[in-house]
């Protein structure tokens, strides 16, 4: 259920050029606090990397501006959109397959405690957080110390979401979680999203998959070569509507028609 008060991030008239290269031109959007999951779409080519990267700190806009609880921001880096609680997860995961699960959990923030004076990294405390928060979303492996290597793609989703969580993530960012998975994975991870959105985390979820936003989405922004095509509300567009868009206007019905043509010819050329 959505609170009151100010959304969580907001884009408002965002533009990004390069040169005289436009990547994105007037996009706006916002997530509201309560645990809402607002989908970014948009097809190859869209501004959906250059989005991402604007709002993990890579990017500086060059027009418009980001807030956080309502007040304007300025990353100039990814420590500071971290800073504010803004964690990205991208399609890469930033994992090491040949590294613990639990190693990979606590990467550049490894636990310690004291043996004969040195400090040396606490596995048992390591192992234990990383079991425990990957259960929560639904996750069991059997042993933390683990290669991740081990794991199959959506369990290394999830990973990587909890330990976003797990370090105090506010806003969540997900690139394409799953472009690469399969069906059973796909939905795996969807049901982690739903867990982020339970425990009151603002997601921010880019995708191409229509079908996956309107599973876990209760708001839409679409995006067509940088430009911003609307933003929406759950039940107040559907998901043709939100295919057409995305399409570039041209109806689902043309398209399928010139599809259905298209095979006919193929298989008369056969």
């Amino acid at each position: 259920m959505e609170k009151e008060g100010p959304p969580l991030i907001e884009f408002r008239n965002v533009s990004k050029f390069f040169g005289s290269v436009i990547a994105l031109k007037d996009v706006s959007f916002k997530v509201d606090a309560g645990g809402v999951a607002c989908c970014l779409l948009g097809d190859n080519g869209a501004g959906k990397s250059t989005l991402i990267k604007t709002l993990s700190g890579v990017h500086r806009p060059s027009a418009g501006e980001i807030l956080i609880d309502g007040k304007p921001v300025v990353f100039d880096s990814p420590r500071d959109a971290m800073d504010f609680g803004v964690a990205t997860v991208y399609q890469d995961l930033a994992l090491v397959p040949l590294m613990s699960v639990a190693r990979n959990f606590f990467m550049g923030r490894e636990p310690s405690r004291k043996v004969l004076g040195v400090n040396v990294f606490d596995s048992a405390f390591a192992n234990r957080v990383a079991r425990e928060e990957l259960e929560r979303f639904g996750i069991r492996i059997r042993d933390a110390g683990q290669a991740v290597g081990t794991m199959s793609g959506g369990e290394r989703q999830s990973l990587a979401i909890a330990r976003a969580v797990y370090f105090g993530a506010k806003i969540l960012i997900l690139d394409e979680p799953t472009a690469a998975l399969g069906v059973r994975q796909s939905a795996n991870v969807l049901k982690t999203v739903l867990k982020v959105r339970a425990r009151g985390v603002g997601v921010i979820f880019i995708t191409h998959n229509v079908q996956h936003a309107i599973l876990v989405g209760n708001a839409f922004s679409i995006l067509n070569r940088g430009r911003s095509l609307g933003f929406f509300r759950k039940g107040e567009i559907t998901s043709e509507e939100l295919y057409n868009k995305m399409a570039g206007g041209r109806e689902m019905a043309d398209l399928q028609t010139e599809l259905a043509e298209m095979e006919d010819a193929l298989s008369k050329a056969a």
